[in-house]
């Protein structure tokens, strides 16, 4: 499939003798066509960084939608714009089928392409244009097609991962019998990812990732579930934002070796990166899996690793489920429950108080490193925890006070 794209991509760039590129929805570069030529003028930032690192950044998509290119239904022509990075112009060729964009051909413009007739108003467009929007098209066939593929893994991928123990063994069979041939034999991981926008019905297929799968979007977290709302660092309690928006993301990645999680930590960090993800996901990872039956447990696994890296700043954005310490068990709780000792210390009017005793104890009781870490003297964070055992009556020298007060403080968070 990628070696279709790249001949298309080539038919396009010599038929219209200018360098070619094909991006996905999301900006994701797909293909680039060969262009004869060693004229380095005909790069610049823009196309330099898609080509590079298969990407373009949030700022240069809106720039580029600012133009009507998602809605557009024939090439249209974009002006250079240097202070976005933009030095060369380009005409952008939407690539549809059966009226849905999948992604676009961008056709880099030294001057050459400026008299070119693009059509519209009444004007045919250059025969050349006809023939690369022809082109594009087929483009957009090859894309719906993997796109209807990539659906039907994801919803055999969201089966398996809701089914109950009865149904289970029907539901992996059925996902073994549509991944490609061998894939089920290795080992495997589920990858959640919070929260993920589902708003746009008719949103392009997730990019070719090594090792990804299938994916599926499944339902939100519950409310509260996905973060604090709060800025990184900041006392538990202290947010107001509600759960995650949208939808939660499953992903299925193959691992190149046993339990060896590294390509499904570079498919997290990618998938991250799409505006679906709109900026301030997390990610999760559950451990690696050798059977299909088995990722039910994965996906679970994920989802607390997703929970405890919102809530946790220093885990995330992308956290290992054997790497949550004690949100392990903190997330298995009902949402929502609180002990009523703790309860007065989560007010807003006792945040500092609550940053105070949660940083305490995450350095073990140690009131020289505490100091340090929160910037404040001594004395004052002697002041700060007598005024914590007032308001919720623990005595921070009894360990299984020190330990309540602890779990209440992580729980809160999440």
């Amino acid at each position: 499939m990628p070696g279709d794209y790249e001949q298309l991509v080539d038919e396009i760039s010599a038929a219209l003798g200018a360098p070619a590129t094909l991006e996905d929805r999301d900006f994701r570069l797909i293909a680039f066509g060969a262009h004869e030529g060693d004229d380095d003028s005909m790069m610049d930032p823009v196309r330099t960084r898609s080509i590079l690192q298969r990407r373009s950044t949030a700022a240069v998509r809106a720039w580029f939608e600012g133009f009507g290119i998602a809605r557009a239904t024939s090439a249209l022509r974009i002006p250079p714009d240097p202070a976005a990075g933009v030095f060369k112009g380009r005409i952008c060729l939407p690539v549809r089928h059966r009226g849905i964009v999948h992604g676009y051909v961008w056709l880099l413009d030294d001057g050459h392409l400026s008299n070119l007739e693009l059509g519209g108003r009444g004007t045919p467009p250059d025969p050349r244009i006809e023939q690369a929007m022809e082109t594009a098209a087929r483009i957009g066939a090859l894309l719906a097609a993997e796109a209807r593929a990539g659906a039907e893994l994801g919803d055999l991928l969201r089966e398996l991962l809701l089914s109950g123990t009865a149904e289970r063994s029907a539901a992996a069979a059925a996902l073994r019998g549509a991944l490609r041939p061998g894939a089920a034999e290795a080992s495997l991981a589920v990858v959640a990812l919070t929260p993920w926008d589902t708003s746009d019905t008719d949103a392009a297929p997730l990019p070719g990732l090594p090792g990804l799968l299938a994916a599926s979007a499944m339902p939100a977290l519950p409310a509260g579930a996905a973060g604090t709302g709060e800025r990184p660092g900041g006392p538990p309690g202290a947010g107001s934002r509600p759960g995650a928006t949208g939808h939660t993301l499953a992903a299925l990645v193959r691992l190149r070796t046993a339990g060896g999680l590294a390509p499904a930590h570079s498919a997290a960090e990618h998938l991250l990166r799409s505006p679906r993800a709109g900026g301030r996901g997390a990610a999760g990872i559950g451990a690696a899996r050798e059977e299909l039956a088995d990722l039910p447990g994965a996906w679970r696994e994920a989802l607390a690793a997703a929970r405890a890296a919102h809530a946790e700043p220093r885990l995330g954005p992308v956290a290992q489920w054997d790497a949550i310490g004690a949100y392990r068990l903190l997330t298995g709780l009902p949402a929502g429950s609180s002990d009523e000792t703790i309860r007065p210390l989560l007010s807003p009017a006792h945040a500092e108080l609550a940053r105070t005793a949660e940083a305490f104890l995450d350095c073990a009781g140690q009131a020289s490193r505490t100091a340090q870490s929160l910037g404040i003297h001594r004395q004052t964070l002697y002041y700060r925890l007598g005024r914590v055992e007032k308001l919720t009556g623990l005595d921070l020298d009894e360990g299984a006070d020190r330990l309540l007060l602890h779990m209440a403080l992580k729980s809160a968070r999440l």
